[in-house]
């Protein structure tokens, strides 16, 4: 069993009315992933409501059974003068017993949990104990169909379920239609971006100067007139080779000369073992093209001087649950190319009589182009095939993939256009995530999951330690007890 190192003691003000602690199950916060940022920013948020504990994990943690204390940390940045937030850093995904000294040592009113499911299976195996004293929450990114109905299990446990795409809402209560959950415990929450952190540039921008330096710098070694950014981890439901091929398309569209001045700039990882060698790619399939690896992390103010050196900014993923990349990108006023795949499709905004979309049952995604208007600020893409993608974990998922032709297209589009219509788009979308239709704000999300964990709190009810069932003779068995 893995040991944790007990924490330090803090002061208490006794005459501060107690806030509600709320332990949190994803990657550990201070990590690079996706869900680590989203994590950080939700956790950040809503640090004057709630005291915050995180089971931080990471494949192999290099800090494993430590405690870090960033209470002082987190008091600096918010401004929050009670903020609390602590750390157990754990290897893998955790277990029972890790997760019962954490909660003997801290006493958190409700788990969270966000990030795939099947990573944490055992915490669902375990649900049952838990919530008879407190309520389990999941932030839930699944993305894509046919329903889930394998996750059933794990959406039936969790008392609040947050989603982070309409369509992932929509799978939710499609998988629970035998056993629906009331409308407050399932929720659409997007994710949000820092609109202090992703914003347009310009000469009234404290980062004005310091981002015409990193231009100039940039220019010495890589002078465009036009370049598309790619912005994601190097996997293979990510396209990142296909969107290469593409590039090359794209390039072979125009006058070589023009081709010479655009680039394609991925920053990511050049080689991955769960996706491919890059550079390998690149010199096969487009070898007399512009592609340009950023494979060192950079921090978020150097990469908000990418999203806005850049014109454009691709997710060609198969599937995803939400992708931040885009968001950022509209949050810095730069337009994007979008796959019509699971909650890539919130991205285009797409719209009947002036109408966001919803899905349902009867109209559980777009992938056909159903729906063709859009938000201004998207090029989407329409899958060209889908195929059923499983494992022993995952049976089944739709792997919705867009053909590289239509992908150079849609580059061709973005191209053409003038850059002040570019410019003019891209401010569209700046102003639809930062608006209230949207929610796509950090300040928005974190509002939201205020919202929701609140109404959880006033709502929940614990659940009963035994199910009692009447025994008779030659009849079946007759439930009788209470859940």
């Amino acid at each position: 069993m893995q040991k944790i190192e007990l924490p330090k003691l803090r002061k208490i003000d006794p005459n501060k009315p107690k806030k509600k602690k709320i332990l949190l199950l994803s990657d550990d916060l201070r990590m690079h992933s996706g869900i680590a940022t989203m994590s950080k920013e939700f956790v950040m948020g809503t640090v004057d409501k709630y005291d915050w504990v995180q089971l931080g994990a990471a494949v192999k943690h290099p800090d494993e059974g430590k405690v870090f204390d960033l209470s002082a940390d987190v008091i600096k940045e918010t401004n929050v003068a009670d903020a609390s937030l602590k750390i157990y850093a754990c290897s893998g995904y955790g277990n029972p017993q890790i997760l019962q000294q954490i909660m003997n040592i801290e006493k958190p009113d409700a788990i969270l949990h966000f990030t795939d499911p099947r990573f944490w299976g055992w915490l669902y195996q375990i649900e049952h104990s838990i919530r008879q004293f407190i309520p389990l929450m999941y932030y839930n990114i699944w993305d894509d169909l046919p329903y889930p109905h394998w996750n059933e299990s794990a959406y039936e446990s969790c008392d609040l379920i947050m989603n982070i795409s309409r369509q992932t809402q929509n799978i939710v209560k499609n998988v629970l239609q035998k056993h629906p959950k009331p409308d407050w415990a399932v929720q659409w929450v997007p994710h949000g971006v820092n609109s202090k952190k992703f914003f347009p540039i310009t000469e009234l921008s404290p980062t004005w100067d310091e981002y015409q330096s990193f231009l100039k710098n940039f220019r010495s070694n890589h002078d465009f007139d036009f370049i598309f950014f790619w912005n994601n981890r190097n996997i293979r439901r990510k396209q990142p080779g296909d969107l290469i091929l593409a590039f090359k398309q794209f390039c072979d569209k125009l006058p070589s000369e023009k081709a010479k001045r655009c680039a394609l700039f991925m920053h990511t990882q050049i080689s991955d073992a769960n996706g491919t060698d890059l550079m390998a790619v690149k010199l096969a399939v487009a070898p007399d093209c512009n592609v340009i690896f950023s494979d060192q992390p950079v921090d978020v103010k150097v990469l908000n001087f990418y999203y806005n050196m850049c014109d454009v900014t691709v997710n060609v993923a198969s599937n995803e649950g939400f992708g931040i990349s885009w968001c950022e990108s509209l949050h810095a006023g730069t337009p994007i190319i979008n796959n019509v795949t699971g909650g890539l499709q919130d991205a285009c905004r797409f719209e009947d009589d002036n109408k966001w979309i919803e899905f349902d049952t009867d109209f559980p995604t777009n992938h056909a182009g159903t729906y063709r208007k859009h938000g201004k600020w998207a090029m989407p893409i329409y899958p060209s095939n889908r195929s059923l993608q499983g494992s022993p974990q995952t049976p089944y998922i739709f792997d919705d993939r867009c053909a590289s032709d239509d992908i150079a297209i849609a580059m061709y589009y973005w191209y053409t256009q003038s850059k002040e219509k570019r410019e003019q788009c891209g401010m569209a979308g700046h102003d639809w995530v930062n608006g209230t239709e949207s929610n796509m704000s950090a300040k928005r999300m974190s509002e939201r999951f205020i919202e929701c964990i609140d109404e959880c709190f006033e709502k929940w009810t614990p659940r009963q330690k035994f199910t009692m069932y009447k025994i008779e003779p030659k009849k079946k068995l007759e439930n009788v007890g209470i859940i």
